[in-house]
């Protein structure tokens, strides 16, 4: 990247004929670019080349904390930066047009931070289970917000918040908030087992308090009048991690958005089991134009 950071990212061709365009998927807090191999070979079926990558601080990616377990960034522009240098390197001189963009959580926030940069590149963009607000907490995102500033300007910044580091075993199955399908969860808990160097704890107070200034950036009129690219925001019905409701409400501020919410489903919606994920890729199917 242009202040030296190195970025690990990947591009996957397809065999299928005609190729249909690329699809520039994007990862959550917390997620490397193993776990979407699956969804990967999705697209490719159908006929989509796939460019992903591990955002900094995560994944293999070069860490930001001295302590590789503690998710940090300063401010979320810095993965916007990132995500514009990956268009310009990479998908723009060596990827077919036209240009889509699928998103997970923290990566959909990501997205909607990027879209006014991405609105000559990207024709459409799904998101899934956008992290537009979180929930499940006993106070509100501008409390978490102020908390977090407070920390940051007191040089404590690096502390985590929220959670600690990533334990050792991975946490039962039945208390899991992200899947109902067991063996994408085990296949999921075995990639950081083998590979824990990917893994990643707890986010920084700095993490947390540029999470909520973008969230609070995205959700400005003066932001929302600016969004024209056409995207489609897929909710999980059980989603205990970001707000339903949040994401309901939003998608229905955007001129260009759609909503479809999966009822029963949980946070990660691409992890989940058929019955929800297949509901998904049908609706990626419909809003994607080029698809069958």
């Amino acid at each position: 990247m242009r202040d030296g950071k190195r970025i690990r990212y990947a591009l996957f061709r397809t065999d299928i004929r005609p190729i249909r365009g690329t699809v520039v998927t994007l990862t959550g807090r917390n997620e490397c670019i193993e776990k979407y191999f699956e969804t990967v070979r999705d697209l490719q079926a159908r006929g989509f080349e796939v460019v992903t990558l591990d955002w900094r601080g995560q994944g293999n990616s070069d860490r930001i904390h001295r302590d590789r377990g503690r998710g940090h960034v300063r401010t979320f522009h810095h993965y916007v930066d990132d995500l514009d240098q990956l268009f310009a390197d990479v998908v723009l001189p060596d990827c077919r047009a036209p240009f889509y963009m699928l998103a997970h959580s923290a990566g959909a926030l990501i997205a909607l931070l990027a879209a006014p940069r991405m609105a000559n590149r990207i024709r459409r963009m799904v998101l899934s289970a956008p992290l537009i607000t979180l929930t499940g907490y006993t106070t509100t995102m501008p409390a978490v917000g102020r908390v977090s500033s407070l920390l940051y300007w007191l040089g404590l910044g690096g502390m985590y918040l929220g959670s600690g580091p990533r334990p050792r075993e991975a946490a039962p199955f039945e208390t899991n908030k992200v899947t109902n399908d067991l063996d994408r969860y085990r296949r999921n808990q075995a990639i950081y087992a083998a590979h824990p160097e990917l893994a990643l704890g707890g986010p920084t107070a700095s993490w947390v308090r540029a999470m909520t200034r973008a969230s609070a950036e995205i959700q400005e009129q003066s932001f929302v009048s600016r969004m024209h690219i056409p995207t489609l925001f897929v909710a999980a019905g059980n989603d205990t991690i970001v707000s339903t409701r949040a994401i309901e409400l939003y998608a229905r501020r955007l001129r260009s958005g759609s909503l479809l919410t999966v009822d029963g489903a949980k946070h990660e919606l691409l992890q989940e089991r058929d019955t929800f994920r297949d509901q998904f890729m049908a609706a990626f199917d419909a809003f994607v134009p080029g698809t069958e």
